[in-house]
């Protein structure tokens, strides 16, 4: 099942939550450090540390530290260079690869953000496709609850318009 939320991501109580991470798995900003700052930057960097680097599209798993999700699942995402280096695969492969991980931990439900849209610059509406296609694909043959938060009403208006036309 496939619900979209404009919510905080640190505030909900799933088996796992996804940071939209760099390669280097460093407190950054946005929803990152967000994840950080509520997890406990200190134990989570050093959870973060033993598993870096990673490349972008790859995901790994660190305890949730101080957060209600029991995992924060870490996945790199694509920094937008105007979509003719192969943005769009490596974005898929950012939820694909999350899924995959969450479904080898067993989890049950897991929360994205909306991966790459923030200050790597992916066009949010493109990203918001790109999600729930990915999503959608990896649960015609798995049962997970998957939560994907927005931080503007404006893209859960056009989730709710694009889930009625179909």
């Amino acid at each position: 099942m496939l619900k979209i939320l404009q919510a905080d991501i640190t505030t909900l109580a799933v088996d796992a939550i996804v940071n939209a991470a760099n390669v280097n798995l460093l407190a950054g900003g946005g929803v990152c450090g967000a994840i950080f700052r509520a997890a406990g930057r200190g134990e989570l960097q050093a959870a973060c540390d033993k598993l870096a680097p990673i490349k972008t599209g790859e995901a790994v798993i660190t305890p949730g530290f101080n957060l209600p999700a029991k995992f924060i699942i870490h996945t790199a995402g694509p920094v937008w260079s105007g979509g003719h280096l192969g943005e769009e695969n490596l974005l898929r492969n950012c939820y694909a690869n999350s899924l995959k991980l969450a479904a080898e931990k067993n989890l049950h439900s897991v929360a994205f953000p909306l991966i790459s849209s923030g200050i790597y610059g992916y066009p949010p509406a493109d990203a918001l496709k790109v999600a729930v296609d990915t999503i959608k694909n990896f649960l015609a043959t798995h049962d997970m609850e998957v939560t994907l938060t927005v931080l503007n009403s404006r893209l859960l208006a056009e989730f709710n318009r694009s889930e009625a036309s179909t």
